[in-house]
Order: structure tokens, then sequence, then C-alpha cells
């Protein structure tokens, strides 16, 4: 910038985007100092090097703000989990669907997982069924991402929400002045559902045992 330019020659490009041409670097300097303004080397490694005039102390301030505005806007990529049974009762279906519009409408993916016990692993079309009527009555918010996929002994289906929803959570969480807590999910009913699967009985599985007998 300015005086630390080591080219004899420049081309320069005036304050407003203007090609004024192939000028002896003392030129150029002679004409930012006439209008106050900085040269600037915008092309380094042209040849010769491209320099522009402008006020390198408002440019740098506006870039920031760009920036912070850009970090503000910006959201991660967040996947939630939702397990369930393949004969989960009704009740349990219908909260857990909940927690999945939830997490949709904040901006959020969610990893449906269908876990298979005993008997239920030979009837896979059941938690497929289960993935279908989910994904059909979540259409307004979100989409599959990654169709139903037998993994082991569950069955696992990817949610994103739609562009629009999640543009509406990322204006929520700007508004909001600071960013969504993600890691608190204390008053969460499904903190259970997102632990590692084991034999722990998760919330609604007492239920759910109770409906597997009458397979």
């Amino acid at each position: 910038m300015n005086e630390q330019i080591r080219a004899r020659e420049v081309r320069l490009v005036g304050p407003e985007g203007e090609q004024v041409g192939i000028v002896p670097l003392e030129r150029a300097l002679q004409l930012a100092a006439d209008v106050d303004l900085d040269l600037v080397e915008v092309a380094p490694m042209a040849r010769p090097p491209v320099c522009k005039l402008m006020d390198f102390g408002k440019f740098k301030y506006e870039s920031a703000l760009k920036a912070r505005e850009a970090r503000r806007n910006q959201q991660q990529t967040v996947i939630k989990e939702m397990k369930l049974r393949p004969k989960i009762d009704p009740h349990d279906y219908e909260t857990k669907k909940g927690h999945v519009v939830r997490f949709l409408k904040a901006g959020d993916k969610v990893k449906v997982t269908i876990m298979f016990r005993g008997r239920e692993q030979s009837r896979p079309e059941l938690g497929y069924r289960l993935l279908r009527r989910l994904e059909s009555e979540i259409t307004e918010l979100g989409y599959v991402e990654a169709a139903p996929k037998q993994d082991g002994r569950n069955m696992i289906m990817v949610l994103a929400p739609h562009r629009a929803v999640k543009a509406s959570a990322v204006a929520a969480t700007a508004s909001r002045g600071a960013p969504r807590d993600r890691a608190d999910e204390s008053d969460a009913p499904e903190a259970d559902e997102t632990a590692a699967v084991g034999e722990t009985a998760a919330a609604g599985d007492t239920g759910l045992a109770a409906d597997t007998s009458g397979e």
C-alpha cells in the first residue's frame, strides 16, 4: 500500500472502478495524494500489478462489518437424533414426532433411528412404514435427505429442514442477538433417546414392551 509498493509502474483503477491505465508508480501515488486516498495493490501478482485508489481505513471497516454480519447469520449444521421402536405406542409416537418437528423448526437435521430387537429384526417393513409415515407428516417443514437404510439392528433415515424453514430459524437466532444453546437439551424428554443404544430402557420403552407382547 502507498510507499510500500515496489513496482516501477502499475495498472491503476480509479475510486469508482474506472480504468486509468498503466502509469508510473510516482504518478499513481501523486494521484492518490491529490484526492486524499490510498494506493492499494489489489492484484500484486499481475504484470504490472493492479492498484486501486481507495480509502483503505473505510474499506477495512466495511469489510469487518460484512464479516461480522456473515458470522452472525451463519448457522452451524447440527444433526439431532430421535430413536423409536417399530411398535411404538401412539402417544409416544406423537411425543417424539413433536420433538422432530421442534428440531426441524430450529433449522437442525434429524437422524431418525428405528431400533429392532429380537423377532422384530425379521420385520423390517414395520420400521420402513413408520419412517414413511413420519416423512409424510413433516413434509411442510422438511424432506428426506437420506432415505431409510438398514444398519445392523437399526434402520436410519435423515430429515433436513426446507431452506425457508432454516432461513427463518437463522433469522430468529440473529434477532435474539445470541446463538441458540444447542447443548442444552435438559428439558427435552428425548435426552434418553439420544444416548448410546443399550439395554437401558429409554423414554416410552415401557409402553413398547407391552405392545410387543401382542406381536
